[in-house]
């Protein structure tokens, strides 16, 4: 099953826009190689909008790519990125227009996807802008989802309505893989964060084969780039990196991964993290706290194994301690069973716990723990 796990990757929008060309694109699929980001799991290498001429061809009626920024056409930049063991993503939109007002596919959606098939694309996303208003979306993403499926080629299938219309009700229905389910994100603290929140009652619709996007992460933006706002510090990107992975989101870096400092790799690699949000039954988080509480997220999630992640999030400005009661995952003190924890940053064990678990967390920062339950006697 295509995206039987979130996807995993690398977006130019965040950073780069429109700044975008034939050598960025071999030079990104480069570094996801030579810092072993491929081999974290980082498989898709996906260019954004305005790769394309302003106006199709008037004789075939395609997209055509920007004769200065891709002067060997897309083909041969697929080729590249395949030759380096990647797959290759592109950008549409349902509209008469893309968002940044370049072709759309909105009435050319079969000649769109037969195109991106000959050139070997392996990822669409697709965005939302300029459809006409007598144009439903759901009926506009079934369009492509069946224009893709008859293109000859498998193509992931990335939709992209910023979470208009309900889009978790029906999305999984027009033969997307991802969905996003939020606005734009910026690099700085509220925009992460209120997207997080804005998603916790809503991830029981995501699932293998259709996954929740909460957009490309900032992580190692710094305040570089296009969205890059007021930017994160280092605390932030390890909170924001962290609830992707615990709500099994897809992990589309937005930074500029050839410049990319250590602590970002280490962090956009760490094995454990990966594996929570990789986990294969893609399960939600129960979420330990009333709805009223803002300045912290206890996320408490079944993985596959048998084990259990848990992850501990301070919103605050402040340095906290926090405590987990455990009876609000479900383990009663009767069953005589305590919870082993093992920090995921560190690697440390930290032994076992009945009934709570108390924990220091920096201001912005976060606790990430797998845990296994044991006999307690």
């Amino acid at each position: 099953m295509l995206a039987s796990r979130p996807p995993m990757g690398f977006n130019t929008w965040n950073t780069f826009g429109d700044k975008i060309d034939e050598n960025l694109i071999h030079e990104a699929a480069d570094a996801m190689v030579r810092l072993g980001l491929k081999d974290a799991g980082y498989e898709y290498l996906v260019i954004d909008d305005c790769w394309s001429e302003y106006e199709r061809d008037p004789v075939t009626d395609r997209i055509v790519p920007h004769h200065v920024k891709f002067p060997n056409g897309m083909k041969a930049v697929a080729d590249y990125v395949h030759s380096k063991g990647l797959k290759f993503g592109m950008y549409s939109c349902d509209g008469v227009r893309t968002c940044a007002d370049y072709p759309g596919s909105y009435d050319h959606e079969f000649l769109d996807a037969k195109t991106f098939a000959e050139w070997g694309v392996d990822y669409l996303k697709y965005d939302n802008c300029y459809h006409p208003g007598s144009a439903d979306e759901p009926t506009l993403y079934r369009r492509m989802g069946m224009a893709l499926r008859a293109s000859g080629r498998e193509i992931l299938f990335s939709a992209c309505n910023w979470g208009s219309s309900n889009v978790w009700d029906w999305i999984r229905s027009t033969g997307a893989h991802m969905y996003r389910s939020t606005g734009d994100i910026f690099d700085n603290a509220e925009s992460y964060r209120n997207i997080a929140r804005s998603q916790m009652d809503k991830l029981h619709a995501s699932a293998p084969g259709c996954f929740n996007d909460m957009d490309m992460l900032t992580v190692g933006m710094y305040g570089r780039g296009l969205v890059g706002s007021q930017g994160c510090n280092s605390a932030d990107y390890r909170s924001q990196f962290a609830l992707w992975c615990m709500f099994s989101c897809p992990l589309m870096l937005g930074c500029d991964i050839r410049t990319m400092n250590e602590e970002t790799l280490k962090l956009v690699t760490n094995p454990e993290l990966i594996r929570i949000d990789q986990d294969a039954e893609a399960r939600p988080p129960i979420f330990l706290q009333g709805k009223d509480e803002t300045d912290r997220i206890y996320a408490f999630k079944f993985l596959e194994d048998g084990a259990y992640a848990l992850g501990v999030f301070n919103l605050s400005e402040e340095d906290r301690e926090y405590r987990v009661l455990f009876n609000d995952t479900g383990l009663a003190a009767s069953a005589c069973k305590a919870f082993q924890f093992t920090d995921v940053m560190t690697g440390e064990n930290i032994g076992i716990h009945r009934e709570h678990l108390k924990v220091q967390v920096p201001a912005h920062d976060c606790r990430v723990f797998r845990t296994e339950l044991v006999d307690f006697r």
